[in-house]
């Protein structure tokens, strides 16, 4: 993963906010900027540039998250990771209605059979959403249950999940 890093530049101008007003035979007026001398050209504010943030970001995301699983997983005992085996997979459809930045989206998932332990770790499989679902987020760990929600706008999104471990 090689992320093709912009180096971005403010556009310096000899006049910073200076314009021609000319009126116009409609009654309106057109401003037209007058720089003067570009001292420095600027980076384009473009979608090429933008893009190209917006996926070195979601790169970023993705390998933290990674991570994180990596070192969750690591600081399992052995008898755990011996028995890190999928138990029990499911699907759940959360549901908001509330309008961005709020968000009422978190439900109760009841596992099929309790855990021993919380000692188990939810592996998010999939996501798909009607609209900005956003992050994923697991809390409320029991060993009968957890709640999962979304942090984005969307109206509704179907998660599928996996449970591991929380056995003794």
């Amino acid at each position: 993963m090689n992320y093709p890093f912009t180096e971005w530049k403010d556009h310096v101008t000899e006049y910073e906010n200076r314009y021609r007003e000319t009126a116009n035979s409609d009654g309106t007026i057109t401003h037209e900027k007058v720089e003067g001398e570009v001292i420095q050209q600027g980076t384009p504010q473009s979608a090429r540039n933008f893009n190209n943030m917006e996926k070195g970001i979601l790169d970023s995301v993705v390998a933290l998250a990674a991570v994180l699983n990596g070192l969750r997983q690591i600081g399992w005992r052995t008898e755990d990771l011996e028995k890190a085996t999928i138990q029990e997979v499911g699907s759940k459809t959360l549901t908001n209605s509330q309008k961005f930045p709020f968000n009422n989206s978190v439900s109760t998932v009841a596992l099929a059979n309790a855990r021993d332990n919380l000692n188990y770790v939810v592996v998010i499989v999939s996501v798909t959403g009607n609209g900005n679902v956003g992050e994923v987020e697991v809390t409320d760990r029991l060993t009968n249950g957890f709640k999962l929600s979304f942090t984005g706008s969307a109206a509704s999104a179907t998660v599928q999940y996996a449970v591991i471990g929380g056995y003794e």
